[in-house]
């Protein structure tokens, strides 16, 4: 298969498009056809390898360990690991491909590549490969951070960075909860915030 490689840190120009064995995956794995893989803030630290941190969790000192970047994927199922029972061949699906710790290379810029069935879900019909493959880490960031993983309905909450990746779906999320939702970003994004639902918005270069 075709996927995008990388030997050393560094730049755009650490990367190459070239011919690497197609995964097999493991027992609790799905093997994913990629139609779309997103590029989020943890792809690129990987790629070039800062902070000097990220290489002693996981991704490797000297050059990274695994060599295709990419954690965020949206597909369709080619096979399935022994043990895995929510997914078939031909499901649409969106996962994260990577365990645990983010900083690392997780295969997703490749023509195929290998998930976790706990990292997987069912893309719902209406939203697009590209669209789905955009919201795993995002997500996973936005759930994690909302109090208990909801809102009770009627409090109020305030999302910094409401237009960016992150802040964009927990602004949905507690206006599904029930919430009132101030969004705070730059001026040329307040439009988006308010379309996004956003109850009232914020310029922080006018207002702190």
């Amino acid at each position: 298969m075709r996927a995008i490689v990388q030997d050393r840190y560094g730049d755009i120009d650490a990367l190459d498009v070239r011919e690497v064995e197609r995964p097999a995956p493991a027992e609790d794995e799905v093997l994913i056809q990629v139609r779309a893989a997103s590029v989020h803030p943890d792809v690129w630290h990987v790629v070039a390898g800062h902070p000097w941190a990220l290489r002693l969790m996981g991704s490797g000192i000297r050059r990274p360990k695994d060599r295709v970047p990419g954690t965020d994927v949206a597909g369709i199922v080619e096979s399935v690991g022994a043990a895995v029972t929510r997914f078939r061949p031909g499901d649409e699906v969106f996962a994260e491909t990577i365990r645990g710790v983010q900083w690392r290379n997780g295969g997703a810029f490749a023509e195929y590549a290998t998930a976790p069935e706990e990292g997987v879900a069912v893309k719902p019909p209406t939203v697009s490969f590209q669209e789905a493959a955009a919201v795993p880490t995002a997500g996973l960031i936005a759930l994690n951070n909302l109090p208990q993983r909801r809102v009770p309905p009627g409090h109020r909450v305030l999302v910094n960075g409401a237009a960016g990746g992150v802040g964009a779906i927990a602004l949905q999320l507690a206006k599904a909860y029930g919430a009132h939702v101030t969004g705070v970003d730059h001026p040329r994004k307040l439009a988006l915030v308010a379309s996004l639902g956003a109850d009232e918005v914020i310029d922080y270069t006018s207002d702190d």
